[in-house]
């Protein structure tokens, strides 16, 4: 390149070291069909406005259009001396069309040409983050229908506390992830808002229509304030932390599924097909997928810190350092998407080990609630039924037997007040289904639970349509 397109305030030519460190287009070269779209609708917005000539316009689109078709074809080489893809495609521009090229950039600079640019990629890579989460959600449900006869003992502190649906379980991480689902519509609404026109800081003398740029390229909203449009990452900042929360959702199942898998606990076994070996142990099934997955959370979280740090203290308005947000972004989507969808299509080959599962539910006492909540019902405080049942356990353990395994007289003599219906109340089938209270354990509530997420997923789909 024989010179830059800012060179006429400059007296000596740009040290190649500084073109290599403050060059972008490494970086920002995938944002070039969004930079091409917006300067196709730049190009119309000005001729409509005569700022440009309708012939000026036509010449310039049909340019970008060539160049669009080049980059997608492999047949255009990007310049780190052209700084980013920006100037890239308007250098270019310039070969194909001539000095017309020059006027692409009236009432614009690449302050508010950038924010476009980011907005627009990213808009296009939270609606494809949806449509995994989608496809995520829906095999968690089919998982919870699939098995919902299949009873697990539920944990606190890692140790088995009562027993729960496994269905239960998966329905949890669905409520996670439909979560997820709202933070990233919600920060849509905020990225998809239109700034070209901002120009550097201050706006532009043109008389330009940035309502029907917003039009041209599908913005419901332009935006109210010049200096805060080049200046704002908020919305960068907003998808990364909505970002961060979904890795911590992927990663807790990851963790789950890992220790799940493990012969201590044997109650899921991974798919030959999304697990690796060992290169010394032959014996070895490793669920490396989901290791990475946990092991990926801190790269989105360390994109989050970046962004946030890289902001905390810039003073009004474009500051280079903003060009550092597209490494943090782009590697976050990337990593997000890559695990979102891995995960959709690992949960349906896996294996449940409904035998082992039920079996651990049975033992250690899960029960013991429903004891002293069925003291309760005969008038016995809770904390009087707590230090009862308390005392039973400590028996049972003695006895190597579980709280079911007593014999009535052995229960009573912790309370007269037990009967013989407390069997009923001690099995398993009771333990789950006695648990109707919203958002319980209970067969009916999953059912219900799984149906409305079915509705949701059919209406998300046709929304997405």
């Amino acid at each position: 390149m024989s010179g830059k397109l800012w060179d006429g305030r400059f007296g000596e030519a740009t040290d190649r070291n500084v073109e290599r460190f403050t060059a972008s287009v490494k970086t920002d070269s995938r944002l070039y069909a969004h930079d091409i779209a917006g300067s196709i609708a730049h190009c119309k917005m000005l001729a409509r406005q005569a700022i440009i000539s309708g012939e000026e316009a036509a010449l310039l689109i049909k340019g970008l259009q060539s160049i669009k078709e080049e980059i997608a074809g492999g047949e255009f080489e990007f310049d780190e001396a052209a700084e980013d893809v920006h100037m890239n495609i308007e250098c270019r521009l310039a070969l194909h069309v001539g000095d017309v090229a020059k006027k692409l950039h009236t009432a614009r600079s690449r302050n508010d040409q950038v924010a476009l640019d980011t907005r627009m990629w990213l808009r296009d890579e939270s609606e494809e983050i949806l449509r995994c989460l989608r496809i995520l959600r829906r095999e968690l449900v089919g998982l919870s229908k699939k098995h919902i006869d299949v009873v697990m003992p539920g944990y606190t502190h890692m140790q088995r506390a009562q027993p729960v649906l496994l269905s239960h379980y998966f329905m949890a991480y669905y409520e996670m992830f439909k979560r997820d689902t709202a933070r990233f519509r919600e920060g849509l609404v905020r990225i998809n808002v239109l700034p070209l026109g901002s120009a550097a800081l201050a706006g532009t003398t043109f008389p330009i229509d940035m309502g029907y740029t917003a039009e041209l390229l599908g913005f419901p909203e332009v935006v109210a304030n010049s200096l805060d449009a080049v200046s704002d990452r908020d919305f960068v900042i907003e998808f990364l932390s909505a970002s961060s929360i979904c890795m911590v959702h992927m990663s807790r199942l990851s963790e789950e599924l890992i220790y799940w898998s493990s012969a201590e606990f044997a109650f899921v076994e991974m798919p030959d097909s999304f697990s690796t070996g060992s290169s010394i142990m032959p014996q070895k099934k490793n669920p490396d997928v989901c290791e990475l997955v946990r092991g990926k959370t801190g790269r989105v979280f360390g994109s989050l810190m970046a962004s946030l740090t890289m902001m905390k203290s810039l003073p009004l308005a474009y500051n280079r350092d903003m060009q550092e947000d597209k490494d943090a972004l782009f590697d976050a989507v990337d990593t997000l998407r890559a695990c979102l969808a891995i995960y959709g299509k690992l949960l349906p080959k896996l294996r449940i080990n409904s035998g082992r599962m039920r079996d651990a539910a049975e033992h250690g006492f899960a029960n013991a609630t429903d004891l002293a909540d069925y003291l309760v019902t005969r008038g016995v405080g809770f904390r009087d039924a707590h230090h009862a049942v308390g005392k039973a356990v400590g028996y049972a353990l003695e006895k190597k037997k579980e709280l079911h395994d007593l014999a009535l007289e052995e229960l009573r003599v912790f309370s007269p007040l037990i009967d013989q219906d407390v069997f009923d109340v001690l099995s398993f089938s009771s333990v789950i289904n006695r648990r109707r209270s919203t958002g319980g354990t209970a067969t009916k509530n999953v059912l219900e639970a799984i149906s409305a997420a079915e509705a949701e997923l059919e209406q998300e789909n046709c929304e997405s349509k």
